[in-house]
């Protein structure tokens, strides 16, 4: 079951991934040795890889061409589907692990330049007093306008104890700050938690990695060891893109009765076809003991919301469902983004792999969830006075050659249309108004809700669903007076 469980520990966004331990060359060959090759179609792939040797305007190396070849067959398949190099492959592992060689900032891009959204604690940046908001505009001599984010986060990266140098454009300072720092090997909790106030905690799970569920364990152990008789508690899953299943399934376990089913998944292969429960051999190692034996028994009473968003994908889903289907936590926020399906990596060589979509996962009840989401118990918007870019933020359905919802015969595709464009740039000149985010904090207005929510308190709902409930009433009316012969008269009666 140990190996079986490994062959779906990739469940996350590209970033976020898994690593199969227990996977085999031989094991891929034996597979595929019964299926016919399309001679044809080899031929013909053959023959474009002779004329690009012989006819192209340069030479080009017959190794870059093999690894095109392969990167754009697996690309083709899906949005999730990846061919990794040797760089790529260092990188995912070092991503599930919870550790990574660099600065220790989150990042992202802003008017062509790198932003610090915010440096991670103890780490080489914040030691050097890199502050959120900060505006690098150079590394090393090298202007960041221009460069992809990705461009600049593997610049950033390096070997241990090599040093770059940032420049950084700062508010409220006239000159740039130039600051040297040493890349040291990044450790990030994937745990926060803290007791917002007296009777209610707040715990926030931002990937799902390795260390996972042992640290949820310590973090739930402190809570309770600080306040004993817990009144509620928020599981904040917003902007988890998710990551290895044995966390997803554990976290989901810390909360649920033993041994009920989290998660199913389905696909061609026999392994694929499995249901995972809420027992330690699904989500701890076999040479471990039970990180969540010691739990407080109250930890599965407790009164619950879980809170999501767009960016909440994959094994964040999976709880969230879980949790859900149980009815053992309120969902509340906005959509989540629509990720379920399961990648499995299988390893070609010492240091290059592919990782291939193999099954679908569907909730306790049989949700699927891929191109579709999780929708909130409770939709509640970002900040106060609405969400003002929810029409416009990403989910799986958006994305060029998603995977169907195989429990829908059509999937609804939230893009925007291009007379909206104009629209578009107004919102998004809105939003950058806006201070950023911090999760936990005294401004966060959905953890506040959720609060009150578990006070028995009034929750303010989403403007933005109050319209579109609107919408589907009237729509829904005008579907009862078709229904009634009465479309056309207006005089029917409205149930």
């Amino acid at each position: 079951m140990s190996n079986k469980l490994k062959n779906f520990g990739l469940i996350g966004l590209g970033i976020i991934a898994g690593v199969a331990g227990s996977m085999q060359l031989d094991a891929i060959a034996q597979k595929n040795a019964g299926a016919p090759l399309p001679i044809e179609e080899l031929r013909q792939l053959a023959d474009v890889f002779g004329l690009i040797k012989t006819d192209y305007v340069e030479p080009v190396e017959d190794k870059k061409l093999l690894t095109e070849a392969i990167s754009g067959m697996v690309a083709s398949l899906d949005p999730h589907s990846a061919y990794l190099d040797k760089k790529a492959f260092k990188e995912l592992r070092e991503g599930t692990q919870g550790k990574f060689v660099g600065l220790g900032i989150e990042v992202g891009m802003e008017d062509g330049y790198v932003k610090v959204i915010s440096p991670i604690e103890d780490t080489p940046a914040h030691k050097a007093g890199l502050k959120a908001g900060d505006l690098i505009t150079r590394l090393d001599n090298t202007p960041v306008k221009g460069m992809t984010l990705d461009e600049a986060v593997k610049r950033m990266r390096g070997e241990p104890n090599t040093k770059i140098t940032l420049t950084i454009a700062r508010k409220d300072e006239d000159k740039p700050i130039v600051v040297t720092i040493t890349r040291q090997e990044i450790r990030v909790q994937s745990v926060k938690s803290k007791v917002v106030e007296p009777g209610y905690a707040w715990v926030r799970v931002s990937q799902f990695q390795e260390p996972t569920v042992d640290d949820l364990a310590k973090k739930l152990n402190a809570i309770y060891a600080q306040e004993p008789n817990l009144k509620g508690l928020v599981l904040d899953l917003r902007n988890d893109p998710g990551g290895l299943l044995p966390g997803a399934i554990g976290v989901s376990a810390a909360f649920l009765p033993k041994d009920v089913s989290v998660v199913s998944t389905n696909g061609q292969l026999a392994d694929s076809k499995q249901t995972f429960y809420a027992r330690r051999e699904y989500y701890a190692s076999r040479s471990l003991g039970d990180p969540l034996a010691k739990l407080p028994e109250a930890a599965k009473k407790v009164p619950m919301v879980v809170l999501i968003n767009a960016g909440s994908a994959s094994a964040s889903e999976i709880v969230a469902g879980a949790l859900q289907d149980y009815k053992r936590a309120t969902i509340m926020g906005t959509q989540s983004f629509g990720k379920g399906s399961v990648q499995t990596i299988r390893q070609l060589s010492a240091d290059t792999a592919v990782k291939l979509t193999t099954a679908r996962y569907y909730t306790p009840l049989g949700r699927s969830i891929q191109a579709k989401g999780i929708v909130p118990d409770m939709l509640v918007d970002e900040y106060a006075d609405g969400d003002i870019l929810a029409g416009m933020r990403l989910h799986e359905a958006d994305l060029q050659k998603h995977l169907r919802n195989d429990k829908d015969k059509e999937t609804v595709v939230s893009k925007s249309p291009m007379d909206e464009l104009e629209e578009e740039k107004r919102l998004e000149a809105l939003a950058k108004k806006r201070k950023p985010l911090e999760y936990g904090s005294k401004d966060d207005f959905q953890l506040a809700q959720a609060l009150n929510h578990l006070k028995g308190q009034p929750v303010q709902l989403s403007k933005t669903a109050k319209v579109e409930s609107k919408k589907e009433n009237t729509i829904n009316e005008l579907k009862d007076e078709k229904k009634n012969g009465n479309g056309n008269g207006g005089n029917g009666v409205k149930k």
